[in-house]
């Protein structure tokens, strides 16, 4: 039993070491990125798409709520 248990957590600290050295997100960059939402429970569904700024600071701009965005200048 003790073996087993040992075992395992070697092989989870493995598997945790692995996965934080794969890189992760995307490049930022210009444009959008497009990700499509399927959604079905049997009885319907729903399809979308959602963009996402690859901008990080445009992403950030979209969290702001509308009345502390400042005025833009014409």
């Amino acid at each position: 039993m003790i073996a087993i248990v040992i075992v395992t957590g070697i092989t989870a600290a493995r598997a945790i070491r692995a996965d934080n050295a794969a890189d992760r997100g995307l490049e930022p960059g210009d444009g959008d990125h497009i990700i499509d939402v399927n959604y079905s429970s049997g009885l319907g569904g729903q399809q979308s798409q959602i963009r996402v700024p690859r901008d990080p600071q445009e992403y950030a701009k979209t969290f702001v709520p509308q009345d502390r965005k400042p005025k833009e200048k014409s």
